[in-house]
This record gives structure tokens, C-alpha cells and sequence, in this order.
């Protein structure tokens, strides 16, 4: 499998637990941060869906590197909540690991798209 195919495949299994996670804070009433973590968590996804779709290699590019600040805001928003004890210990690593998975693939795929 091409890696497009698995950041692709990735990035919309994270979108899914991320938008999970948003309904378990707000459980506990945490509204502000949540809703900050769901709009960059799932933002990833959308941004390589249209990156499959990118007019020239430079738009390729462009539109992963957009999945790849989406990711890092998202590490940031993630370290926060688990910073603050919205999320415990077993969530945030577990979901944090997800993430710095994606990131990885996201520069693999955008070093190697740079030096074609």
C-alpha cells in the first residue's frame, strides 16, 4: 500500500476517535478546548482528501503541509487537555502516539514529494 493510501486511511480512523473524544469532554463540560481539538483533529483528514485532488505537485504539497500544521495544532491542543486532566494518562498517550504517527507520514510525504 502507497503511503497517500495510508495517511488517507490514518488520518480519517483519527478524525473518527478525535470527534469520539469531543463527546466524552463534553461529558465533563469542557467546551472551549474540545471544540478547538475537533476542528484541527479533523481537519488532517479533510486537507490529504484534498490533496488527492491537488492541480500540480506544488498543490500536493501545499495542502499536506496544511494537514501537517493541522496535526502539530492538534499535538498542542491535545497536551493541553492532558496538562489541565481533562484527559488521563491511558487516553492521551494512546491518542497522542496516533498522532505523531501522522505527523511522521505527513513529512516522509512531503520530503519525498519535494525532492521528485
Amino acid at each position: 500500500m502507497e503511503k497517500k493510501n495510508v495517511i488517507k486511511e490514518k488520518s480519517f480512523e483519527f478524525a473518527v476517535e478525535i470527534v469520539y473524544l469531543y463527546k466524552v469532554l463534553a461529558e465533563k463540560r469542557e467546551f472551549v478546548l474540545s471544540r478547538q481539538l475537533l476542528r484541527s483533529g479533523t481537519s488532517i483528514g479533510a486537507n490529504v482528501r484534498e490533496a488527492e485532488q491537488a492541480e500540480s505537485k506544488a498543490d500536493f504539497v501545499h495542502k499536506l503541509s496544511i494537514s501537517l500544521k493541522e496535526a502539530n495544532e492538534t499535538e498542542y491542543w491535545l497536551d493541553l487537555l492532558y496538562e489541565t486532566k481533562f484527559l488521563n494518562e491511558i487516553e492521551f498517550l494512546n491518542i497522542k502516539a496516533k498522532n505523531i504517527e501522522i505527523l511522521k507520514l505527513l513529512i516522509s510525504i512531503i520530503n519525498t514529494s519535494k525532492s521528485k
